[in-house]
């Protein structure tokens, strides 16, 4: 088991409940089966330095958890994929 960062940017414009949604399912992929979520930190909407896909807000988040080499590049290729999250930063600790 690795520790990880991981910091996320959703567009702005996502209703609350696609959301929290969208958050629960990252967080479900983080853990996987034998995972663990350590710290979770919302920072909430803040401006972006510049305008990413048209948008010039972002809803950040930021998690620290451990998890297996293996889940995390599943993480890694799923939050590639996902439309609604603008950009993402995962970095092992």
């Amino acid at each position: 088991m690795n520790n990880y960062y991981l910091t996320l940017v959703l567009k702005a414009d996502l209703e609350e409940k696609a959301r929290k949604e969208l958050i629960d399912d990252v967080k479900k992929k983080m853990t996987g089966d034998s995972g663990k979520l350590n710290k979770e930190d919302v920072w909430g909407m803040r401006d972006l330095s510049y305008p990413i896909k048209k948008q010039t807000k972002g809803y950040y988040l930021h998690f620290e958890f451990e998890t297996d080499p293996g889940v995390a590049k599943g993480l890694d290729k799923s939050l590639k994929i996902e439309e609604d999250i603008i950009r993402f930063l995962m970095v092992r600790v």
